[in-house]
């Protein structure tokens, strides 16, 4: 298998590589970390615990996704979430369930408006290709590969992440925008672990369209986890 096609390798590096909040991303918990612009962390969170994921200055999006801890190929899935919910936004009280159709998480907070996304794809390398950039470019897929390989985990496939605070409206034509978040500074979703689960939160590095922002800067966020 060529470097190009092993999805547990990252196109380059940045400081995501270092982010680990511990080596096996066991978490003190109520406290604070920072998942740093541009930058991915991974934090384990046991069945019961419950993280919350801090959009700080409100205009951040932050790319989410969860693996089973004993078995990484068991991940959040947004396809399989869309049915098992009926619809393609998930709100407080809603299950989110893995590859395996198994609940991983329950949404058991949001103070945001709710609008979030579960359709698109997480940033790449290829993406900002497509976009016109000549050299590398921070990216969430990549995000992802370092964080995990942080506390020594590879992934077996990117799968399509939770977008948190994504305004990607679609109309009744099927197509959709790329808008700036809703959300304000402060807001927070807090998830419940069903079962043993490793997130990944990436503070998207997107800076060419205005998904972080009519700015378009892509700033930090925060977590914590609590029994």
């Amino acid at each position: 298998m060529s470097v190009a096609h092993n999805p547990a390798h990252p196109d380059g590096e940045n400081a995501s590589l270092h982010s680990a909040i511990s080596a096996n991303g066991v978490p003190v918990i109520g406290e604070q970390y920072q998942v740093a612009p541009r930058c991915g962390v991974a934090v384990s969170v046991k069945a019961g615990q419950q993280l919350t994921v801090i959009n700080t200055h409100g205009t951040q999006v932050c790319d989410f996704w969860a693996f089973a801890s004993d078995d990484t190929n068991e991940y959040l899935s947004m396809h399989h979430l869309h049915t098992a919910l009926n619809s393609v936004f998930p709100k407080v009280g809603d299950r989110l369930v893995s590859n395996l159709r198994r609940t991983m998480m329950t949404i058991v907070e949001d103070t945001s408006p709710g609008v979030h996304d579960t359709v698109i794809a997480s940033c790449d390398h290829q993406r900002y290709v497509d976009l016109g950039c000549r050299e590398y470019h921070d990216n969430c897929a990549d995000n992802l590969r370092m964080a995990m390989m942080a506390i020594g985990e590879r992934i077996p496939v990117v799968p399509a992440p939770f977008n948190l605070w994504m305004n990607i409206p679609i109309a009744s034509d099927g197509s959709i925008q790329w808008l700036a978040p809703v959300s304000s500074a402060g807001d927070c979703m807090t998830f419940r672990a069903e079962i043993d689960s490793i997130a990944v939160m990436s503070a998207c590095p997107q800076d060419m369209t205005p998904v972080n922002g009519d700015d378009c800067v892509p700033v930090e966020l925060h977590f914590f986890v609590q029994n």
